[in-house]
């Protein structure tokens, strides 16, 4: 008998406190964040690497209206490095994840756009 236990993915900014559910925290910023020590942010992995390029973040810079346009780039990006998302499919596969951000927009950032892209390859 197979059983399928669906995992879920969370998004949280890194300025709120930890929490027992949030299982593996993943830190999906290509900067570390202002004002959080690394102690306070209790990240278990910060994968720079499945953020946004530098240049790809500059351009979006969190206007709405580039919101559909950012994540089709930034899908491509992630769909030529996709080695580098490999712990985080890992983890995810093992239990609950937390995608920790730090933007001040709660609609249009990164985890969210990351979270949809790994839901995808995901079982």
């Amino acid at each position: 008998m197979e059983i399928n236990i669906r995992m879920t993915i969370r998004i949280k900014r890194v300025y709120e406190p930890a929490e027992a559910q949030d299982g593996y925290r993943v830190l999906v910023d290509r900067l570390w964040p202002r004002g959080v020590s690394k102690q306070d942010a209790a990240i278990d992995l910060w994968l720079k690497e499945a953020a946004p390029s530098t240049v790809l973040r500059k351009w979006f810079n969190h206007v709405p209206e580039r919101w559909d346009k950012f994540k089709g780039r930034y899908f491509a990006e992630l769909d030529e490095n996709g080695e580098h998302l490999q712990p985080l499919l890992k983890a995810a596969k093992e239990g609950n994840i937390t995608l920790v951000y730090s933007s001040r927009d709660q609609k249009h950032n990164q985890a969210l756009a990351l979270r949809e892209y790994l839901e995808k390859l995901l079982p």
